[in-house]
């Protein structure tokens, strides 16, 4: 039974991981950018800056509050996947999302515990649920839902948790330009069109340990450690990329990376900015938590381990 309860505790840590995948840029909401733009006395944008037309798309992407997200996910041989939903800004991330895995090694483990690779993800200001199916709920007393506290898991993850706290509570459309208004190297690529709507294509590099230097919430010891996780991972740099409609608002969004375990390539389209986003938590009978998961996979021998399979 202690095998049984490790594995579905291993499972439940492998969709943990890949739920906060979608969280790779991370910022503040007081984020500023880079310096050199204003307004002229009408309060129009200067049509020969950038970095001034980005910050005008910044105030209005963020001022929208939620929006409907699809895109893939690609990070090397660890997973991809990809995922659609909506999401909310107004106070933290909020949102609902499908999310299904396609492969890697966190996508297999999904899988492997006998379900199709899809969850149900709901996001909320402190905290957020998984469903991982019924294959999960045999092991769980059949419980569908795992419950994850931002705060347990930075507690149990330490720095590394810290910074998976911070990267998910940050995670909105907005973050895309920020980290472009980050840069420094920002241009104005063209006009092209986005699914049939015509858009303004940005681009731009930028370092992620700076970006996120700049623009989290972390303190010096937690930066520290997740510069090192950088490092160990061999990430350095990211290509940004975004497409804006004549309202000033995000339509597409791509990142680009290399990791040693291969590439990482995001794509993600907004759409139906003010959308209404479902806010409802998972029922209580039907949620464990996931805290008290690590607890059973922990038992002694011979212990009681409630839901786990014999």
């Amino acid at each position: 039974m202690r095998t049984s309860t490790a594995r579905r505790v291993g499972t439940a840590l492998a969709a943990a991981a890949a739920l906060t995948s979608m969280a790779a840029c991370s910022g503040s909401d007081g984020s500023e950018g880079s310096s050199g733009a204003g307004k002229d006395k009408a309060g129009a944008i200067s049509k020969a800056s950038p970095v001034a037309a980005l910050k005008q798309v910044q105030q209005k992407t963020g001022g929208a509050q939620s929006a409907k997200v699809e895109g893939t996910t690609e990070m090397g041989t660890v997973m991809s996947m990809k995922q659609s939903g909506a999401i909310g800004w107004a106070d933290g991330l909020s949102g609902a999302l499908t999310i299904t895995y396609t492969g890697g090694t966190m996508g297999n483990a999904l899988k492997q515990a006998g379900g199709d690779g899809s969850v149900q993800a709901r996001y909320f200001k402190d905290e957020y649920y998984a469903n991982m199916g019924d294959a999960m709920a045999a092991n769980t007393g059949g419980k569908h839902w795992i419950r994850y506290s931002y705060k347990d898991l930075a507690e149990l993850g330490g720095a590394s948790g810290d910074v998976m706290k911070d990267q998910i509570q940050n995670s909105t459309p907005e973050q895309g330009v920020k980290a472009l208004l980050a840069s420094g190297d920002v241009k104005k690529v063209g006009q092209e069109d986005v699914r049939g709507v015509p858009a303004t294509h940005y681009s731009g590099t930028v370092d992620v340990a700076d970006l996120t230097a700049k623009n989290s919430n972390l303190d010096a010891k937690q930066l520290a450690a997740f510069k090192e996780q950088l490092a160990l991972a061999g990430v350095t740099t990211q290509t940004v990329d975004i497409w804006v409609d004549k309202n000033d608002l995000l339509v597409k969004k791509t990142e680009r990376g290399e990791m040693k375990t291969g590439t990482f390539n995001s794509t993600l389209f907004y759409s139906d900015y003010g959308t209404e986003v479902p806010s409802e938590k998972p029922s209580a009978s039907d949620t464990v938590d996931f805290k008290e998961m690590l607890k059973q996979g922990g038992a002694t021998p011979g212990a009681a381990t409630p839901g786990a399979a014999s």
